[in-house]
């Protein structure tokens, strides 16, 4: 991972050694964010090209750390409530969570949450093809497709394993298109793996969200790529907790919502932002209460100040806020 990309701007960076197992380069620094308290981090770079964010402490002392925790000589950490993210198809993403968690986690002179963040540009890139693979308009003057199911998920798995052994007590994959193996990933895991749709889904029923129309459950647009619409897993989600799901019908998915990504892939933000617009105006036609868009980058083209962002919801939010929760409640019965 290339730290001065991720953190350009925000960061000013103090190296030291830490001793890690063998095979593991481990090389510790600070930075400061705008909004935010001096945090050590410590990154780790293995033989593999995947790389490792460990949050260790707000202290600048790494031998008196107070409450927060240090690397074991195995390289675990020594806390039960420490959060393991795994990064996906998008940098940018698994990024605006982290900042989120720090700046929201932080809030009211609270420590932010302890965490280990894996990023595997492999990984990365294998999600890359098989969402692109999904639109065939875009793929075919690319590379072809040539990643299953199952090289997606041994490496999930890998990666879950890895975190696990690093001390990690609650797992979370700020990536979409992770999700469509959030299942198989869960199966057998040790500890939560907390799912974005149902902390959505979860918010949503909270809200208590009225139907606009009479005689009609509450209804929630849904805006994403063609692979996360296909694998249903949102809409399962939000129908479970009793809302009916509206999603674009096949003329915005064709006019609309595939140029969208289509002229984000050519840089045309403003295309691609009115072309958005477009289709959220379509969905909240349809009565529905508010529009969940499932794409960071999608999320990323409206203003702060744009009037429509107040009916859109963005699911990394909601998984910052069901991590903190989870941080917090185990806080408070250790």
């Amino acid at each position: 991972m290339n730290v001065t990309r991720m953190f350009d701007g925000s960061m000013s960076m103090t190296f030291y050694t830490v001793n890690y197992p063998a095979n593991v380069s481990l090389k510790t620094f600070y930075f400061k964010h705008e909004t935010v308290k001096n945090t050590r981090v410590t990154l780790a770079l293995a033989n593999s090209p995947s790389s490792t964010l460990v949050h260790i402490s707000e202290s600048h002392n790494s031998h008196k750390c107070g409450r927060n925790f240090v690397p074991n000589k195995d390289g675990s950490l020594d806390r039960s409530n420490t959060v393991g993210i795994i990064g996906g198809v998008s940098v940018d993403s698994t990024l605006d969570f982290l900042k989120k968690l720090v700046e929201w986690g932080s809030k009211e002179g609270k420590e932010c949450p302890p965490f280990t963040l894996c990023s595997d540009p492999k990984l990365g890139d294998d999600l890359l093809n098989y969402e692109l693979a999904s639109f065939p308009s875009l793929y075919t003057r690319k590379r072809p497709c040539n990643v299953d199911h199952s090289t997606i998920l041994e490496n999930l798995r890998r990666k879950k394993a890895f975190l696990e052994q690093g001390g990690a007590r609650c797992l979370v994959m700020p990536c979409h298109l992770l999700h469509m193996w959030h299942a198989d990933v869960s199966d057998g895991c040790d500890v939560p793996i907390l799912h974005m749709a149902e902390c959505v889904a979860r918010e949503l029923k909270e809200a208590k969200l009225r139907p606009l129309e009479a005689g009609c459950s509450s209804r929630i647009g849904l805006v994403a790529t063609d692979a996360i619409l296909k694998s249903g897993y949102y809409q399962k989600k939000l129908q479970n907790e009793g809302f009916e799901v509206v999603l674009p019908d096949k003329a915005t998915m064709e006019h609309t919502v595939i140029p969208a990504i289509e002229a984000l892939d050519r840089t045309d933000i403003e295309g691609a932002r009115n072309l958005l617009r477009i289709a959220l105006q379509v969905l909240l036609v349809r009565a529905v209460n508010v529009v969940i868009i499932a794409s960071h980058e999608m999320c990323e083209l409206l203003p702060q100040d744009d009037p429509l962002r107040k009916k859109c919801v963005n699911p990394i939010d909601a998984l910052v806020r069901s991590t903190i929760k989870w941080y917090r409640s185990v806080e408070q019965s250790s």
